[in-house]
């Protein structure tokens, strides 16, 4: 089976994790029909200089250095880079059983010259850093993550050298995990206004509403985009706000089948980025029925989504950026007016937009 379409299909199979206590509260809510500008966008392609990938998922910059993670990498997980010019570096997050290899690779975030990386199949964040030559990575510590905080799929850096990971127990919306991995406490919950799954099926909702999340220190915004349906979610760390914008598609959507959820709506977001200035998301917006439809008539499904999402640091909706390509993950760089993005349709996966940022 191809690799894109397996993935595709493995979404609905990753509603099994178990339920939710706490009511769900919406903390101040803004809809959304449409965006105030469009603009279409041409990408130029990042020519490098080695073929590694299998299925790049995110790219994250730091240090002057980028890493993509390769989410069905063969041999490694991640690769680096140099940045802007993205010259090969190297591969590290080996994969494989020994007690130093990774099982599976979920995301890496950069913290000054460090860069953790979340391995879900052992519930462990590893640290790493480049050797003095600056060409290669070396694994410095593994932290391992308390039994408490059930199959971390995402996590974000906090100031305070802090963690925060999405929580899919469903008591709550984010676990808040110290440096050692011990949970601290959790916060937030399901915004939802589904009251029958609330009483019915609050495992199945818990992670329908599995979402992808990014922090930035700077301003403290946390936002929160979810895979499937069309909510994102804006909590302010630093005056505990929390803003949930809703687009035409609504909540996410699913069927209780066997006490597991199956999604039964669109696929929404895959990557979020909270820039110094705005929030920018990929958005895909296609059904699932039309995706299964394709997959049964053999089409050539391209895996991604068509469109960049902006919005304000306080949810409002700013531009909406149509691809002339589909995309899994972003990054922003504002101050150079780019956006790069991985197209995992494609042998040279990396591409490059360029924008006037927001």
């Amino acid at each position: 089976m191809p690799l894109r379409i397996a993935h595709i299909i493995s979404i609905a199979y990753i509603f099994l994790f178990i339920s939710c206590t706490s009511e769900s509260v919406i903390s101040g809510k803004k809809d959304y029909t449409d965006f105030p500008q469009e603009q279409e966008l041409k990408a130029k392609t990042i020519l490098l200089d080695t073929a590694l990938f299998r299925y790049p998922f995110r790219l994250h910059i730091g240090d002057r250095k980028a890493v993509v993670l390769d989410l069905h990498g063969t041999d490694y997980f991640f690769h680096a880079f140099s940045y802007p010019d993205f010259r090969y570096l190297s591969s590290f997050g080996k994969r494989g059983d020994a007690p130093q290899d990774m099982l599976s690779a979920e995301n890496c975030r950069w913290n000054g010259a460090f860069l953790w990386t979340l391995d879900a199949n052992k519930s462990e964040l590893t640290r790493f850093e480049f050797a003095l030559s600056g060409d290669s990575l070396l694994r410095q510590e593994a932290v391992s993550l308390d039994r408490d905080i059930l199959r971390a799929l995402d996590f974000v850096m906090c100031e305070d050298s802090t963690f925060i990971i999405p929580d899919y127990s469903g008591d709550s919306r984010f676990c808040k995990v110290c440096r050692d991995g011990k949970l601290m406490y959790k916060f937030g919950a399901i915004p939802t206004v589904n009251e029958d799954a609330l009483q019915s099926a609050r495992p199945a909702l818990a992670q329908a509403w599995r979402s992808f999340i990014d922090y930035n220190p700077r301003n403290g915004i946390l936002a929160v985009a979810t895979q499937l349906g069309e909510v994102l979610e804006i909590y302010n760390l630093k005056d505990s706000t929390h803003v949930v914008c809703m687009g035409p598609h609504g909540e996410p959507e699913f069927q209780v089948s066997g006490g597991y959820g199956i999604p039964t709506g669109i696929m929404g977001f895959s990557d979020v980025q909270v820039t110094d200035r705005a929030i920018y998301t990929v958005f895909h917006g296609r059904s699932f029925k039309d995706i299964a439809r394709d997959v049964q008539n053999g089409v050539n499904h391209l895996d991604g989504g068509q469109y960049i999402y902006v919005f304000s640091l306080t949810g409002e909706p700013l531009k909406k950026y149509i691809l002339d390509h589909y995309i899994c993950g972003i990054l922003v760089d504002e101050q150079r007016g780019v956006i790069y993005a991985t197209d995992v349709n494609r042998d040279e996966p990396i591409l490059e937009y360029s924008v006037k940022t927001i």
